[in-house]
């Protein structure tokens, strides 16, 4: 399968660009990014394409890696599936649920796969004790407790490759650990059906 990567960010880097290019059943075709730049950098790198045009990498490919701010991500996700594209996604999808909705809708009618990394959601200990709870069923409540530091030594000096990050920045713990958070409570508990008002806690805690 040939698979594009967009964004050329931390995670990229990280964790999407090594998986592709060091997967065998995977043809790392290309990079695109917001600065062509710094996709040219990562794909030299890999020695794969950079790619100045979107539509063109997605062109190209038969899946899409998307590590981009889920502003942007959602727009570019709903038209990789348009266009038939497999979808490996990032989270947050989005920062509206009507954006999310369109590329759930978007994926579906085009009838490709999607899914959304999560890196505690798919390690082989945790995803094995989700299944067992799963399969007990009855459960009636759940409880998430995640405690991290985003910022370490302050956001200002933080050394994080992510620190930096604007929508980190803006909308804080709830929208970068919460999605984790419910990608383990959904698969024993069932889908939400109501979503209640967050309420913030000390420093840049939510309950």
């Amino acid at each position: 399968m040939r698979i594009g990567l967009l964004g050329t960010g931390p995670w990229a880097q990280m964790a999407h660009a090594p998986a592709l290019a060091g997967h065998q059943a995977v043809d790392f075709a290309g990079v695109w990014g917001r600065r062509p730049d710094a996709a040219k950098e990562l794909a030299d790198r890999y020695g794969v394409h950079p790619y100045d045009d979107v539509d063109a990498l997605i062109a190209d490919v038969d899946a899409v890696a998307v590590a981009l701010p889920p502003d942007v991500q959602a727009e570019l996700a709903a038209r990789a599936a348009r266009a038939g594209r497999h979808l490996l996604l990032d989270k947050p999808l989005a920062v509206t649920p009507e954006r999310a909705q369109a590329v759930a809708d978007a994926a579906r009618a085009a009838g490709v796969a999607s899914v959304v990394f999560f890196t505690s959601r798919f390690q082989t200990e945790t995803e094995a004790w989700i299944a067992e709870q799963a399969a007990t069923g009855g459960w009636f409540t759940g409880r998430a407790q995640w405690l991290a530091a985003l910022f370490p030594g302050g956001a200002r000096t933080s050394d994080s490759p992510f620190a930096a990050s604007p929508w980190r920045r803006e909308k804080g713990a709830l929208w970068d650990v919460g999605p984790h958070a419910l990608s383990v409570l959904l698969p024993v508990l069932g889908d939400a059906r109501r979503v209640s008002a967050a309420a913030p806690g000390p420093g840049d805690t939510v309950h």
